[in-house]
């Protein structure tokens, strides 16, 4: 049974800085790709970073390119979420995800991850 938590979040002011975390276990060690999602009040889902595991590569959008960092544990299956010059924008619940398969390349698209956390809320203030 694969169980995905995240960890960190918490209220930050403006500019500032937090670090999740998340820990899938379950998984099979290693060569699982692994992403951030955000879900803002109102608006729609977003993949925020993801990266693949087997060549350590990383994705990120436009709007958090810069500013936000994925990256790996030591152990295979955990992924840190490194965030900086937050802004009241980037107040959401934050998810972590995997997908299902090994080797599965990075997605933005959450219907092609399998396992999801619970979340963990982030709130930046003006």
């Amino acid at each position: 049974q694969v169980q995905v938590v995240e960890s960190g979040g918490d209220s930050v002011q403006a500019g500032g800085s937090l670090r999740l975390s998340c820990r899938a276990s379950g998984l099979t060690a290693g060569g699982y790709a692994m992403a951030w999602f955000r879900w803002p009040p109102g608006k729609e889902r977003e993949a925020v970073s993801c990266i693949n595991w087997d060549d350590g590569t990383t994705t990120y959008p436009a709007s958090v390119k810069g500013r936000f960092t994925i990256s790996r544990g030591n152990a295979k299956t955990t992924v840190y979420h490194e965030m900086n010059s937050l802004n009241p924008a980037d107040t959401a619940v934050y998810y972590c995800a995997a997908r299902e398969k090994k080797y599965e390349p990075c997605s933005g698209d959450p219907v092609d991850y399998r396992y999801w956390g619970q979340g963990t809320q982030v709130t930046v203030s003006s």
